[in-house]
């Protein structure tokens, strides 16, 4: 049986509950959050980059690429790499940071977005 993280995306506030057998990007969109930009979901494409803040992670080899020997050793990795073995708190980094990373509507408002 699977142990349970709470992931908290700093940017956003948003938190969601990982397994720790399953990817902290996978995690997230297996609940439809949204928060840290998703693009091949391998590791290929470097989009979904990410400074964790606090916590653990396990991790799987990851693209010299995206990810280089300090960025890794800093904690800067891919979140479909890495598994929570902790509770973590991500702050998503990258170009893309800006078109996904909105703040949450405060209560009681309606948020609007352009169509």
């Amino acid at each position: 049986m699977p142990a349970y993280h709470t992931v908290t995306i700093v940017d956003t506030g948003e938190s969601y509950r990982c397994p720790d057998e399953r990817s902290v990007l996978k995690g997230m969109e297996a609940l439809g959050k949204k928060g840290i930009p998703v693009g091949c979901r391998n590791g290929g494409c470097g989009v979904c980059k990410v400074q964790v803040e606090s916590g653990s992670y396990s991790q799987r080899v990851m693209s010299r690429a995206h990810v280089s020997a300090e960025d890794e050793a800093a904690g800067r990795v891919l979140s479909c790499c890495i598994k929570p073995t902790s509770d973590l708190s991500v702050s998503v980094l990258g170009a893309m940071k800006k078109n996904v990373c909105r703040p949450a509507p405060t209560t009681g408002t309606t948020p609007v977005y352009p169509t």
